[in-house]
């Protein structure tokens, strides 16, 4: 029996040595991703960890209506509607200036990309330095007569993790926009320039429409990569930060401290529905724009 690999169709015997191959990744990601997370659902739906009974919706309900949680879905919303534009925005901006020929050209991408490379722990070591109380920055306006603020227990603090997000991502976004420039065939400027196109009917009829799928994976990119800023929150502020960064990881962190497992089970369900949702909803618009445009 034959089986369609993409490029054409592969014979039964190239089927199961190509299967052969693949067995160890989807035996791994059977084992530790499809099941346990299978597992996880089944239990947001009981009323106990171990043997429990089906309850129906029940945790599901006693979640929606915990404010806590409530509080937590907002702030990682609002997190993700602040942080995700302002990083494809600024990337993109980057890699338009960094795609011309510039003095230290090499220099300054190799600059952007640095963050990518250095450990978490690192990175928020500096922030604290930078932001603390007694930090550099509180040292400055120390100086210069003005009060000192607590960046991290004030309404600052969303975006003080928000400048953060941007500076340790905004490196990889740019080398994909980067890339996504340079595959545009250099004749369609030309063509264009002959029939007297300006650099800003360049940037909005040619490079925006053909740089389309390189900014629907950035924004898809960037999005996923906004759900795992909570490792630098939680060395921040710990457990119970300000109110404005209390996001989901930080919920869900603290319903698995308690043991609540059914809790746990039911914000991660819809934490990953609402993910998938939003990633079907980009891929379809993706298509639909690509088909226009052909």
């Amino acid at each position: 029996m034959n089986k369609w690999s993409g490029r054409g169709w592969l014979s039964g015997g190239d089927w199961r040595v190509a299967l052969l191959f693949l067995a160890p990744s989807l035996a791994g990601f059977g084992l530790f991703y499809a099941i346990p997370f299978a597992a996880g659902v089944y239990t947001s739906f009981t009323d106990s960890a171990r043997g429990g009974a089906f309850a129906g919706f029940a945790n599901y309900g006693e979640l929606l209506g915990s404010a806590s949680f409530r509080k937590a879905a907002a702030n990682t919303l609002l997190f993700t509607g602040i942080s995700v534009p302002l990083l494809v925005g600024l990337s993109l901006l980057l890699a338009l200036l960094l795609n011309r020929p510039l003095p230290f050209r090499g220099g300054l991408r190799t600059a952007f990309i640095l963050p990518l490379v250095v450990p978490v722990a690192s990175v928020v070591l500096i922030w604290q330095i930078f932001f603390d109380w007694n930090g550099t920055l509180n040292a400055w306006l120390h100086h210069y007569g003005l009060p000192r603020i607590d960046f991290l227990q004030s309404e600052g603090s969303m975006g003080v993790i928000a400048a953060l997000y941007l500076w340790k991502n905004i490196g990889y976004d740019m080398i994909l926009f980067i890339a996504g420039l340079q595959s545009i065939p250099k004749d369609y400027y030309e063509t264009a320039r002959i029939e007297g196109a300006g650099r800003l009917r360049l940037l909005f009829h040619v490079t925006m429409p053909y740089l389309t799928p390189t900014t629907f994976f950035v924004v898809l990119i960037s999005i996923i990569n906004s759900f795992k800023v909570f490792r630098e929150t939680y060395l921040l502020a710990g457990d119970y930060p300000y109110d404005s960064i209390y996001m989901m990881q930080h919920y869900m962190n603290n319903m698995f401290a308690e043991l609540d497992i059914q809790k746990l089970t039911a914000a991660a369900s819809l934490m990953v529905a609402g993910i998938v949702l939003l990633v079907s909803g980009m891929l379809r618009a993706e298509r639909k724009f690509r088909e226009v445009l052909e």
